[in-house]
């Protein structure tokens, strides 16, 4: 979504990066550069001042006029302002002290309210939560079953008395759900609400009630980020009308100008908590301001980066992969195939690659990326013997046409496969000598010579991987690519795959035995 606005001010920065000092004519050049790329972006003008103001403030001070490396400066001044407008700290829920805790979400229909129910509802359960989801959006026609949908996606309770499309009524049911919450042991109720296509006292007056009869811990709006300058509108007539404690954006990863996201924190007063990344249930976390900022300017997202590892890669196979490297044991197929699958879960590798800094000034090399590649290179190491994915060695050329069949791919993918594993399996060794570690011998235990009390000469210890790679940074292999990474296995077709061999493939693995 930022994409656009990023290239602008990366741009605007590089044309300052070069002078070792900025004249105050400089100064207002570059301010009048990033005023438009923000209003290019749609984000509304009270905003774009403040900011303008803020920054051209800031850049005339001490801390330009005497810094080093004045372009720097800058930068750094436009991101710590950026985090301002944004809302400066990351704002947690606000739990009761006796559940259960009730969040009410508000907003236009079409802005994502119900979808947005089920992800933080998962999002809370993944927390240790125990959410009930309610069906008080009585009004738009399916709502309550879209709701149950999501909760039995997402493995949620929904309490939905009424079948909606126009019959029941929400404050009654938003009422009752609170002692169906403590009946059944739930801690946090999130309640569902109408919306209209546009802004009317009628669905003002409903949210209002709602609010009065659960008395909220949390009055969340979900606002479309996409919607533009209307956002400030929308986000201003919820405040006023219904009282909203905190934000939740919305289609984050649509493609408009990214306008609402900077403008609503500071229409509203109130922080951006959440935010809506994409279509999956999983394609939702708390909103980090310090994170967006960097990503706005091509910082990359390394926290946010390190965190999705984190949450995919297991503790025990970090633990195993460790050991392997301690003791200097070769990576093999196995190991490649499970790093794999844990990249793919971190989601689309585009953004995963987006998350690294500097990574911003290869966005056509990122775009063209196809995260398909990643499940044929799968579904050929799938088609190996486990003695083959363990020593990639055994691997000829008549199973290599085996494998190619079995895995619907030609032989010449096969061995574009092994290439790139033989590099990576080349820079683990170079990475495991660099470190000193496995591979090894074992030194003296003393230097000193017990008979004559003499030193005497050790022969250098000559670790895994060579002198070069004791004294050089280890780097990635010339021509090594990242891990290529799976086609929607759902979609392929059983009867359009090649016939496997099994007859050959019993055969080799038989020998490998």
């Amino acid at each position: 979504m930022f994409d656009a606005l990023s290239d602008r001010l990366s741009g605007i920065f590089e044309s300052i990066r070069g002078k070792g000092r900025l004249t105050d004519a400089d100064i207002d050049a570059t301010a009048r550069e990033i005023r438009l790329a923000l209003l290019e972006a749609d984000v509304a003008l009270p905003v774009v001042k403040s900011f303008i103001n803020e920054v051209k403030q800031r850049c005339k001070g001490a801390e330009v006029s005497k810094a080093l490396n004045p372009a720097q400066q800058i930068i750094k001044i436009v991101n710590e302002e950026l985090v301002n407008i944004l809302g400066g700290e990351t704002r947690r829920l606000n739990y009761a002290k006796q559940a259960p805790t009730v969040i009410m979400l508000a907003g236009l229909q079409g802005a994502g309210k119900t979808t947005l129910a089920g992800k933080l509802a998962k999002w809370l359960k993944g927390d240790e939560h125990s959410p009930l989801l309610v069906a008080a959006d009585l009004q738009r026609p399916n709502a309550v079953g879209q709701l149950q949908v999501l909760g039995e996606r997402a493995g949620v309770a929904v309490y939905a008395p009424e079948a909606g499309s126009g019959v029941g009524d929400p404050v009654k049911v938003a009422t009752d759900s609170i002692e169906e919450a403590r009946r059944k042991g739930h801690d946090v109720v999130i309640v569902d609400t109408a919306g209209r296509l546009g802004i009317d006292e009628e669905m003002m007056q409903q949210a209002r009630d709602i609010r009065a009869a659960v008395n909220p811990d949390e009055v969340l709006f979900v606002i479309d980020a996409m919607i533009g300058q209307d956002a400030v509108n929308t986000a201003e007539a919820f405040r006023d009308g219904v009282g909203i404690t905190g934000v939740v954006l919305s289609k984050l990863d649509g493609d408009a100008r990214g306008g609402a996201a900077l403008s609503v924190r500071h229409v509203t007063g109130q922080p951006i908590m959440f935010a809506s990344t994409g279509e999956k249930l999983e394609d939702f976390d708390v909103f980090h301001p310090d994170r967006m900022a960097s990503r706005i300017l091509g910082m990359g997202d390394m926290l946010t980066l390190i965190e999705q590892a984190e949450a995919v890669f297991e503790e025990d196979q970090k633990e195993e992969m460790t050991q392997k490297l301690l003791k200097g044991e070769d990576f093999t197929l196995e190991d490649f195939l499970e790093q794999m699958q844990a990249i793919r879960k971190m989601g689309p590798i585009g953004n995963v690659l987006k998350m690294m800094p500097g990574m911003g000034q290869m966005k056509q090399q990122i775009d063209s990326i196809d995260d398909k590649q990643i499940d044929r290179t799968s579904a050929i190491i799938r088609s190996m013997t486990p003695a083959e994915r363990r020593d990639s060695s055994l691997i000829n050329g008549s199973r290599r046409l085996r494998i190619a069949n079995g895995s619907g791919v030609t032989v010449s993918e096969v061995n574009q496969l092994l290439s790139r594993f033989k590099d990576a399996q080349k820079m683990m060794r170079g990475m495991t000598g660099a470190m000193g570690l496995g591979g090894g011998t074992k030194a003296t235990k003393s230097p000193y010579n017990k008979r004559k009390g003499k030193k005497t000469k050790k022969k250098p210890v000559v670790r895994r991987g060579g002198q070069a790679a004791q004294n050089a940074a280890p780097q990635l292999p010339a021509g090594m690519q990242l891990p290529p990474g799976m086609p929607d296995l759902s979609q392929f077709n059983a009867g359009d795959l090649p016939d496997i061999d099994f007859e050959q493939f019993l055969k080799d693995q038989k020998k490998d035995k």
